[in-house]
């Protein structure tokens, strides 16, 4: 996919291992709205090597901190073991609506950024999560560096015209260099 395109899926959970003997499947979250699954009748499912699938589902709910899902026509242990490993992904329209100020991570990969006078730095390439703290991963010519996603520093986000203007702080750029 090219750096700029917008992803027709976001993967919204993956699954871990099967679960009791009746094909339920257990999953690890990769969604910040874990109340979504009890609106969705369907699902795409991902394995590593295979093309995408859509499956119904039939029910979900949560245990110790993951989602138990059952889908239709999976009944047993076997059937179930076939997904283990299948990222769960659903249409990017329908995710879940955002808080103003906040993004999604492919809304921000393939910006450009531009520090306060204009200049192109580079382009997100991809978002770091760390505890508190998230950076974006941004390449320029065949060097990539790191740019905390903070207020202070990322002034000016438009998803619309894919740009980012920055004002990193005296020696942030001539890090890694």
């Amino acid at each position: 996919m090219a750096q700029d395109a917008q992803p027709s899926f976001i993967t919204i959970a993956r699954i871990a291992r099967t679960r009791g003997n009746r094909g339920e499947v257990l999953a690890d979250l990769y969604t910040d709205f874990p109340d979504r699954f009890n609106l969705l009748s369907e699902v795409w499912l991902v394995p590593e090597s295979g093309s995408r699938q859509l499956v119904a589902v039939d029910s979900t709910w949560e245990h110790k901190g993951r989602l138990v899902l059952k889908f239709a026509g999976v009944d047993s242990i076997s059937a179930a073991e076939h997904y283990v490993g299948c990222w769960i992904e659903i249409p990017v329209e329908q995710a879940m609506p955002l808080p103003e100020g906040t993004y999604y991570d492919h809304d921000l990969i393939g910006c450009s950024v531009l520090d306060t006078g204009g200049n192109e730095i580079g382009m997100v390439v991809e978002v770091l999560h760390f505890a508190g703290n998230n950076q974006l991963v941004i390449k320029h010519l065949d060097k990539e560096f790191l740019i905390p996603a903070v207020e202070s520093i990322c002034l000016k986000i438009s998803i619309k015209e894919k740009q980012i203007l920055v004002d990193p702080p005296e020696g942030l750029m001539d890090l890694g260099k």
